[in-house]
């Protein structure tokens, strides 16, 4: 099983020699990859929106920029986001960032991708929340165009680009390969459009018969599409992130038995990834960077020893 973290950002406030030194030791530690999930701004309580599942003054690092930091810090570790809002960017300029960062960091990229959740980070950034779906499923052909053709020619009703180039390719298209390109959520449409054009999916704290079905579903939408459902991958993170008020979410990861039974579960119904949360880490008890490597190194071996 292969096995991620979710970089912490309130780590910002260690400074950036700790930052480089919690990345390095994940490194060393031997996980595949460091994950980084993506809000740009939170919103605060306002009497026409609902509210959200985190407090508006959560710190959040800008996920690309983070992982370039990271790239130039470590020398093996997988990079990727879990996940990037992709419909409230522009896609042509997003497809730029990942290029450079696959390509500066010796083509060790892999893009996760969902439509998010909170309306008002869209009307922020001055994009449509309600087209997302249509958006989301545009941008990602968009990309991969970028990624991959001489010429970038592509007309959509959310997004255009006529006779363009886009270089250098990303190192793994250079290479032979491609970015590989993940879908996150849970909902029908997500799981349908990870199977129709993702090469993996990305689920949050969904185990037993609700993960096989899940799993299932992806499998199907890409028979459907006329893919090869068994060349997808599959990763579970192991917990939802931890929530205020909500004590089990605040302690999960300070039980690495229970941590590790979870992977073995997610494993048993289909999963190839495990994704272990550092900001979770952190609320369960790790306050300093020190505490943060030693917890990860327990939840690493312990997960180790019952998934492979």
């Amino acid at each position: 099983m292969k096995l991620t973290v979710e970089f912490p950002s309130v780590v910002h406030r260690n400074g950036p020699a700790e930052i480089s030194r919690l990345a390095r030791a994940i490194e060393e530690i031997g996980y595949d990859e460091i994950d980084i999930f993506d809000h740009v701004v939170m919103g605060h309580p306002h009497p026409d929106r609902e509210s959200g599942p985190y407090p508006a003054n959560m710190p959040i690092l800008e996920a690309l920029v983070t992982l370039g930091y990271i790239a130039a810090v470590t020398e093996r570790v997988g990079l990727g986001t879990e996940v990037l809002v992709l419909p409230q960017r522009q896609p042509v300029l997003t497809a730029k960032q990942f290029s450079t960062l696959d390509t500066l960091s010796g083509g060790r990229v892999r893009v996760g991708v969902g439509v998010g959740w909170q309306d008002s980070e869209y009307e922020a950034l001055g994009m449509d929340f309600r087209t997302r779906g249509a958006a989301m499923d545009e941008a990602i052909e968009l990309m991969r165009a970028c990624w991959t053709e001489p010429s970038i020619d592509f007309a959509g009703e959310h997004f255009v680009s006529k006779a363009m180039s886009m270089e250098p390719k990303p190192l793994q298209t250079m290479n032979g390969g491609e970015i590989p390109l993940w879908i996150g959520g849970g909902s029908k449409a997500a799981l349908e459009r990870a199977g129709r054009v993702g090469d993996g999916w990305m689920g949050s704290g969904i185990l037993g018969d609700a993960a096989v079905e899940a799993i299932a579903t992806v499998k199907q939408a890409a028979e459907a599409a006329g893919r090869d459902p068994e060349a997808l991958g599959f990763q579970c993170q192991l917990a939802t992130p931890p929530r205020a008020g909500d004590p089990s979410t605040r302690e999960y990861w300070a039980r690495s038995a229970d941590v590790a039974a979870t992977a073995a579960a997610a494993q048993a119904a289909g999963f190839g990834w495990a994704a272990v949360n550092v900001t979770g880490v952190f609320v369960a008890g790790a306050r300093s960077i020190d505490a943060m490597i030693e917890q990860l190194g327990v939840l690493h071996d312990a997960i180790r020893s019952e998934t492979g």
